[in-house]
């Protein structure tokens, strides 16, 4: 969606409001992905010289645990708000996408609130054990003896650790 922010704040006398579908699935965060289309509330209104603007969304999050590789899924939501000033569009360091003429992409600014907003470590539970080291099964599943305290390490440049640890 894109929202004429410089036309707004000049002849913006009412609030605007818009619900919108954004597709966010070509989107890449951290291994995690959008899949479904989402549902979003922008809304803008004029405050003297100033426009008042905020993006609501909930969006389904899937991927995978970083622990013990099962499938994630989890609901996420974004809830920004941000005020502007006519001036504040010429600056080359504004932070919301606009483009030359001042159209806001709405669904390029969704985009970056869920990137902010979704953990870059998904996991399925905030005590899941991960994997075994040994066998690669879940620590659950896992039937490996204990490990030894002073089993030589599985690879041998890490020897001279073991002996620092054993002063």
């Amino acid at each position: 969606m894109q929202f004429d922010l410089r036309k707004f704040i000049t002849a913006g006398a009412r609030p605007y409001h818009a619900e919108f579908q954004c597709d966010l699935s070509a989107y890449d965060y951290a291994g995690a992905r959008i899949s479904q289309p989402v549902t979003a509330v922008f809304d803008a209104e004029t405050d003297g010289d100033e426009i008042r603007m905020t993006l609501r969304a909930k969006a389904l999050v899937h991927g995978e645990c970083a622990r013990c590789l099962d499938p994630v899924e989890r609901e996420e939501t974004v809830e920004a708000e941000w005020t502007a000033k006519e001036r504040d569009l010429d600056d080359p360091d504004f932070e919301l996408p606009l483009d030359e003429k001042g159209h806001l992409d709405v669904d390029e600014w969704l985009s970056q609130e869920f990137m902010f907003q979704i953990p870059t470590v998904l996991l399925c539970s905030a005590d899941c054990p991960g994997l075994c080291p040994r066998c690669g099964k879940k620590m659950a599943e896992c039937t490996c003896p204990p490990a030894e305290a002073e089993a030589e390490p599985a690879d041998a440049r890490l020897a001279i650790l073991k002996s620092l640890l054993n002063r």
